[in-house]
């Protein structure tokens, strides 16, 4: 059975390398960017749980699941418009462009939702918090290439089913798929790289939306406002604006 045609590879492939390579420059900034810190650098070396290779052998099984996850994807679907495709996109109208916009919005809500509610319920959840999110909160102190780190059997249903589900859902092609899930994965450094970023504070009751919005956490009257102070040793520190109870 034939598998591998140029844009569903590029579609495998691209979101991949982006981690690596995005996450390799928040890396190589290193102490050109301690005073965007949200947690001193110490505390990166004495607070997390679990070493730095584990988390990379951890990210690196969760996108090979994924690969595999999107490999069986399309090959289900059977062959893309290949050359066709790409040449209508390369003369593309404004229909046509109107109709990708709305693909990747309907895959950012379906991504979004879902995340959301597997999320807080992980939360929520002793069970699944103990043995399943509480991987993913090893990293006390998160830094960059870490964002994918989960438990397996998180890293399946949240983003990997999420984000077939996302895929389907807006029936957007493979090529338009290499820049949604590329964005997605750029997000999800940017929200894990341990600098100050416009993005969500999470806690154990609040803040659940990811990767793009916080459009539940709003619906649902879980979002909490938060300011960024400047600790008096350097670097930045996040407090919640009001207390919620």
């Amino acid at each position: 059975m034939e598998l591998v045609f140029c844009d569903e590879a590029l579609a495998i492939v691209v979101p991949i390398a982006a981690y690596w390579v995005y996450s390799g420059m928040y890396m190589a900034l290193g102490r050109s960017m301690d005073q965007y810190r949200l947690h001193p650098r110490d505390e990166e070396r004495s607070k997390n749980l679990v070493p730095k290779r584990d988390v990379v052998k951890g990210v690196l099984l969760q996108q090979l699941l994924q690969a595999a996850v999107a490999a069986t994807i399309f090959t289900l679907r059977g062959k893309s418009t290949g050359t066709a495709a790409g040449d209508a996109l390369q003369r593309a109208t404004w229909a046509m462009s109107l109709t990708v916009a709305l693909q990747i919005a309907v895959g950012m809500a379906v991504l979004d939702g879902w995340q959301y509610v597997w999320h807080r319920y992980m939360h929520l959840n002793k069970f699944l918090y103990r043995h399943v999110h509480s991987w993913h909160h090893r990293l006390v102190v998160p830094y960059a290439f870490g964002a994918q780190y989960n438990h397996p059997v998180e890293g399946l249903l949240l983003d990997t089913v999420g984000g077939a589900l996302a895929f389907l859902a807006s029936g957007m092609s493979p090529r338009v798929s290499i820049f949604f899930f590329t964005l997605c994965t750029v997000k999800g450094v940017d929200d894990h790289c341990g600098l100050w970023l416009p993005g969500n504070l999470r806690s154990s009751r609040y803040n659940f939306s990811q990767p793009f919005f916080v459009t539940w956490d709003k619906v649902f009257g879980t979002h909490m406002p938060y300011v960024v102070e400047h600790r008096p040793q350097g670097g930045l520190h996040v407090r919640p604006m009001e207390a919620l109870s």
